[in-house]
């Protein structure tokens, strides 16, 4: 096992009201989203190696992808959200190394991880191109990144008309989080050595949340 020195708490500002709100939510809607996104995490998240950085853990969504006995560096300022991951972590077996600092600023050495997963995270952090700059620092040469995000619909279709409408509700409901940004623009403009992504659709109510991609990105 990897082991890595303590970090400081990030700068992140947790909501009283949404940051309990969000932990609700994702407990109660997880199952929903993941059944929604499953087929394409299990070939994302296939053969993951025993030590794992995720950005954003949440409640541990993606913790069922882990084999058990695998250690999960989990990069989550939402304190609210801590419960349930300790729980996913678990039921699952995996070893959480659960650290209360932003996505931007890890702590981690420098090409320190082989693996660095995510997802629906990019959305809401204040800087994705410093996010990515931070996950490129800590990955070992040939190392990958991992992602699955939502991102901005095409200009001139009703969803993008919608993700404009709804703007400001969404992103103060839901911790920042943006449904007008190209995501996959940014993670080809990160320096990766290679950049492999799928864009597809989701087929649910939340219309504004249903163009998406998934990817991986190799250092």
């Amino acid at each position: 096992m990897t082991a890595f020195s303590p970090v400081p708490a990030g700068t992140f500002e947790v909501h009283r009201g949404r940051g309990a709100f969000n932990a609700a939510f994702f407990s109660v809607m997880g199952p929903y989203i993941e059944w929604n996104i499953r087929a394409r995490k299990q070939r994302l998240f296939a053969d993951l190696p025993q030590t794992v950085v995720e950005l954003g853990s949440g409640v541990g969504a993606n913790l069922r992808h882990l084999t058990p006995g695998t250690t999960l560096v989990a990069v989550e300022p939402n304190v609210p959200m801590h419960r349930g991951l300790r729980a996913a972590a678990a039921r699952h077996g995996v070893d959480l190394d659960l650290r209360q600092t932003v996505a931007e600023h890890t702590g981690l050495p420098d090409r320190s991880v082989d693996c660095v997963i995510s997802s629906l995270v990019l959305c809401t952090v204040a800087d994705p191109a410093a996010v990515l700059a931070e996950v490129r620092r800590i990955l070992r040469p040939g190392g990958t990144y991992r992602f699955v995000e939502h991102v901005a619909a095409p200009a001139g279709t009703p969803t993008r008309a919608l993700q404009r409408a709804l703007r400001r509700p969404w992103a103060w409901t839901f911790e920042g989080c943006s449904c007008e940004r190209d995501l996959g623009g940014s993670v080809r403009a990160a320096g990766f050595a290679r950049v492999d992504i799928e864009p597809y659709r989701l087929h649910s109510p939340f219309v504004s949340f249903n163009t998406q991609i998934c990817g991986t990105a190799y250092a």
